[in-house]
């Protein structure tokens, strides 16, 4: 699976594309196949993005699971203090082992 990450042009946010725009949540990210090249041009040159890159993924439950540390630690936060992270409210925020 290969899902497609940037940060926010306006507000240096980490993006996750979803099919339509891009999100805040990793699990909004979808795979992208080999379209990553083509939507990547078209969403840096509307500027909505910037810094966009594909990564490999892996579909869990109800998530999406990036494959390397630097990625999940760039979907989830902080991994010193859980009550950071981008839900601290969610119990589950934190259960993935980094």
């Amino acid at each position: 699976m290969k899902i497609l990450t940037g940060n926010d042009l306006k507000t240096g946010a980490v993006t996750w594309w979803d099919g339509v725009q891009w999100s805040l949540h990793v699990e909004d990210a979808v795979d992208v196949g080999d379209h990553a090249d083509t939507i990547l041009a078209r969403e840096i040159a509307t500027q909505r993005v910037n810094g966009g890159y594909a990564i490999d993924a892996t579909k869990e439950a109800d998530s999406v699971r990036p494959a390397h540390i630097k990625d999940r630690i760039r979907a989830l936060g902080p991994t010193v203090r859980p009550d950071l992270t981008l839900k601290p409210a969610d119990p589950a925020a934190g259960n993935w082992v980094i």
